[in-house]
């Protein structure tokens, strides 16, 4: 289903003559294209969406680390570029869920796994990932999970 859309998005990126999007689609296709060739050697095989969603997520945090090194370097065209790219990339990312959303799927969470502490951090993260994966920043939610379990 990614991977259609990907593809979908690099033909219309073409036809389009957008040039910032059809470079940033082709990095993620050769990110996508990586993957594969990394699971094929390990055994396993082609990635799934969710797997393809991490990878995007991790695409933009890189891509939000080098903005700001570029702003703080005073390279501001360096990073509007990076920021264009973060924007080509999310449109493939299901859509982000707000604060309250997030605390009441950890709280959902919690309650699902009879989480009753710190050692039950894994179980909560894990669900939470299973349940929606690219919907939320997982370094964030890691934050208020903890905060959530220490209460």
């Amino acid at each position: 289903m990614m991977r259609d859309t990907v593809m979908a998005a690099l033909k219309d990126a073409m036809k389009a003559g957008d040039k910032v999007k059809l470079g940033a689609v082709r990095l993620i296709q050769a990110a996508i294209k990586d993957r594969d060739i990394e699971a094929r050697g390990a055994g396993k095989e082609k990635a799934s969406d969710d797997e393809l969603l991490s990878l995007l997520q991790k695409m933009i945090k890189q891509r939000q680390e080098s903005a700001s090194i570029y702003h703080a370097n005073g390279r501001p065209e360096l990073a509007a570029q990076e920021e264009a790219e973060i924007a080509v990339i999310q449109s493939f990312l299901p859509k982000q869920m707000d604060e309250t959303e997030v605390k009441a799927a950890i709280a959902a969470a919690i309650t699902d796994t009879s989480a009753a502490g710190m050692k039950d951090m894994g179980r909560v993260i894990a669900l939470l990932k299973e349940r929606h994966a690219g919907q939320m920043d997982f370094g964030k939610a890691s934050g208020l999970v903890k905060a959530a379990l220490s209460a």
